[in-house]
Order: structure tokens, then C-alpha cells, then sequence
């Protein structure tokens, strides 16, 4: 018997948007159940991971979770969310990127746990062998085109232009529905709700194919409090879940630095805390919701990357805005998440020749340091901030005597001088 109601569980966190009928039903049984991914990259993303966390309480309600690699599918391309056809990826490139996302998905499912141990599936070995006349005989005939061209992934594209090969993905995808139905027994899939469509063309092949039930369930697309879609920083830059193509420090600071109407949501999608335990949270924390975010930011981190990764990532955001960060601290970090740190802040560059230049430090300051309006400070506004120990450089107090003098100072790592106005830092790349 499963270990408690699913759609209970997921209602409460937000992470359903549509359910076919009779879904809890079937749930009252012990249920195999698929999420299939993409793996036209080498890591899945921050969007893909509500997806995963489908499968994690799937699984934790006592279910069967399978995650399907679609290395079939993968070659075609998904319209679902896009405006335009994709490139499509080599054989190869394809086999190595199921291999990393097989490795991710093995940090949060259990594959060794009795009945109810997730297992990795290949679209792939079952399309292999699978001839195009065959599959029109034995699978095409039994979606009409009116049926097909009904869904709102084909509609979407009808106007910018869809080829056949993008139009046909629901028949493939709603095909992988039917053979793990046929050969696993899964009774449900799962996934974002810009699949409900092919994932209601599945449902619709195992009646069709084989007068049999089967379930659909999908969760809302991560979007942030503006509606936007989450899973991009502020420059763009997607939010992987792979350590070798988003550190986690960097990944660990998205999460400190969302919006805080994001909190809630993130909580209740991301960890495994209880309603109770969110809700306590929450209330010890109504006040101070930087509190919500580290506690988010941790939690989260720990278990895409690891313990260590989680605390290097805290270790290094302790650099800049932690209390009495000695100069060693920056010589004892690594150099990769020292440069991932510095690109949070102004950064400048001088050789040593230019520093050389300089007449004083004062001079030096004055083509640096900015106002809050972001204009160039003055020698005089620089000097009543010496005066008031409001300057540092490399972690000392910057004095008056010293600041009159030529600009000679320790570098980090034989590089950087860091400088600090204020609680504000910006940093200076000495190039020979």
C-alpha cells in the first residue's frame, strides 16, 4: 500500500496544475509512473527539477518512479514551448548527455530499494528497431490529425511553421506511454504542463491500442512572481544543475538572491520539508525572509551538489560579506570560485606600469571609486571617507599617511586588490 496520498502531498506544495480524473484512484494502489527528459544538453536545468521532484514523492508515497531518457526523441526535437525548430544533435552527443543526466537523477531517486526502486529507460531501445512503416501501420493510424492538430504545442507553431518531423512528436512521445505501459506496467506520467497535451496523447493511445487506463498528471512551469519564466539569471544565463556548467557557488547565490515572493513557492517546490516544518519557518522568519533564503539556499544546494559544495559556496559568499574576512581567506580559496566572486563586483584593470603612474593612492581612488549615483567620487569626498576609516584596500583600513603615498599594496593571489567603500567592494586585476 502507498505510504500516504500523493495528490494530497503535491496539492498542498502547489506542483499540480492539471489531473486526469480517477488519478487519486489509481493512487491508491501501489503505481509505476514516468517523467521523461530531454537530454539534447548535458545536464538538466532549474526548470527540469520540479520534474525530478514529481518523481522524488512519487516515489516517497511508495510509488514507482521511471525517468525516461529520451534518446529517441531527443533527435526530433519537442515543440512543446518552442518557436522554432531546434538543432538537432549527433548519435553521439546524444548518448553521452543520457549518461550525465542518469548520474543527476541518482542523486534524488533510490535505485536500490525493493518494489519500488527507480530504474533510468531509453526511448532509444525501444525506436531502434521500430520501422516507419511499421510505426504508421501500428501506432499512426490511431490519432487523428484533427486530434493532433488540436494541442496547444501544435497550434502555437502553425503559424511560424512546424515540420513534420516536430508535428509527429506526440505520436512518439504518447508511443513511449503505451510500451511502458505494455512492458512496465506504468500506469501514469507526469511533467509540466506544456505537456499535458502529448501526455494526454498517450493516454489516448493506450485506449485506442489497448482499451486500457492510464493517467496524467502535470505540474506548473517554474515562473517567478512577475510571471517570467525562472531557471535564467538576471544576464541570462541558465541555472544548470551540473556543477561543471553552473558552479555551486553561483548556484547557491540564486537562490539567495531571489525575490522574496519567491520563497514560499520555492520552499513548498524544492525540499522535502513537511507543511509543518515550512509553516514554523515561515512564522519564525515572517521578519526576515534572508533567513527563508539561506535556510533554501542550503537545503537545495546539499543535495544537487553535495555537503562540501554547499559549504565552500557559503564560504565563499562569507568572502565579501562575511565579518573580519582575513586577507588569507581570499589566498586560500580556489581560484575558480575567487574569480566566480570577483564577477559579482565592479572589476578593473591596470598593469603594473599604469599603477606606477599614479602620484598617490588618492589619485589612484579617484578614477574607481563611485557615489551612489555611480559617478566618479572626488579627491575630497575620497579623503573625508579615509578620515571616517570608510576605505579599505586588501582588507586594511586605509590611512591617511598611507593614502598619500605611491599606490603600493599586497595583491591577492599575486592579482587583485580589493577595494571597499563602505559595505560596497569592487576589485582590481593587476596585469603585468
Amino acid at each position: 500500500m502507498p505510504h500516504y496520498n500523493l495528490i494530497e502531498e503535491l496539492t498542498w506544495r502547489g506542483m499540480i496544475q492539471d489531473v486526469m480524473p480517477d488519478t487519486e484512484k489509481q493512487l491508491q494502489e501501489m503505481t509505476t509512473g514516468y517523467v521523461g527528459f530531454d537530454p539534447t544538453a548535458p545536464s538538466l536545468h532549474l526548470g527540469n527539477l520540479i520534474a525530478i521532484m514529481l518523481l522524488v514523492h512519487l516515489q516517497k508515497a511508495g510509488h514507482k518512479p521511471l525517468a525516461l531518457v529520451g534518446g529517441a526523441t531527443g533527435m526530433i526535437g519537442d515543440p512543446s514551448g518552442k518557436s522554432a525548430e531546434r538543432n538537432l544533435l549527433s548519435v553521439e552527443a546524444l548518448r553521452a548527455n543520457e549518461q550525465s543526466i542518469k548520474t543527476q537523477l541518482e542523486k534524488f531517486l533510490d535505485f536500490d530499494c525493493g518494489e519500488n526502486s527507480a530504474e533510468v529507460v531509453n526511448n532509444y531501445d525501444w525506436f531502434k528497431e521500430f520501422s516507419f512503416l511499421d510505426f504508421l501501420r501500428d501506432v499512426g493510424k490511431n490519432l487523428t490529425i484533427s486530434y493532433m492538430m488540436a494541442k496547444d504545442s501544435v497550434k502555437s507553431r502553425m503559424e511560424t511553421g512546424i515540420s513534420f518531423t516536430e508535428f509527429s512528436y506526440q505520436l512518439l512521445q504518447g508511443y513511449d506511454f503505451y510500451h511502458l505501459y505494455k512492458n512496465k506496467n506504468c500506469r501514469l506520467q507526469m511533467g509540466g504542463s506544456d505537456q499535458w497535451g502529448n501526455i494526454t496523447s498517450g493516454t489516448e493511445l493506450i485506449r485506442r491500442m489497448d482499451s486500457g487506463s492510464a493517467y496524467a498528471m502535470t505540474c506548473p512551469l517554474l515562473t517567478k512572481a512577475d510571471g517570467t519564466k525562472m531557471g535564467k539569471t538576471a544576464g541570462g544565463e541558465t541555472v544548470w544543475l551540473s556543477a561543471d556548467k553552473y558552479s555551486p557557488y553561483k548556484f547557491y547565490q540564486f537562490f539567495i538572491n531571489i525575490d522574496d515572493q519567491d520563497i514560499p513557492k520555492l520552499l513548498r517546490y524544492f525540499t522535502l520539508f513537511s507543511k509543518e516544518e515550512i509553516e514554523a519557518m515561515e512564522k519564525e522568519h515572517e521578519t526576515n525572509p534572508n533567513a527563508l533564503k539561506r535556510i533554501l539556499a542550503e537545503d537545495i544546494t546539499r543535495r544537487v551538489h553535495s555537503e562540501e559544495d554547499l559549504q565552500k559556496a557559503q564560504e565563499a559568499s562569507q568572502l565579501l560579506f562575511g565579518k573580519n574576512t582575513s586577507l588569507e581567506k581570499f589566498e586560500n580559496m580556489d581560484d575558480s570560485i575567487l574569480t566566480e566572486v570577483f564577477e559579482t563586483i565592479d572589476n578593473y584593470s591596470f598593469t603594473k606600469a599604469e599603477l606606477e603612474e599614479f602620484g598617490t593612492v588618492i589619485d589612484f581612488l579617484a578614477t574607481t571609486l563611485k557615489d551612489k549615483k555611480g559617478d566618479l567620487m572626488s579627491k575630497s569626498e575620497i579623503r573625508k571617507m579615509i578620515k571616517n576609516n570608510g576605505i579599505s584596500v586588501s582588507q586594511e583600513k586605509l590611512t591617511k599617511e598611507k593614502s598619500e603615498e605611491k599606490v603600493a599594496f599586497p595583491l591577492i593571489k599575486n592579482q587583485y586588490l580589493l577595494l571597499k567603500k563602505g559595505k560596497s567592494y569592487s576589485v582590481i586585476q593587476v596585469k603585468d
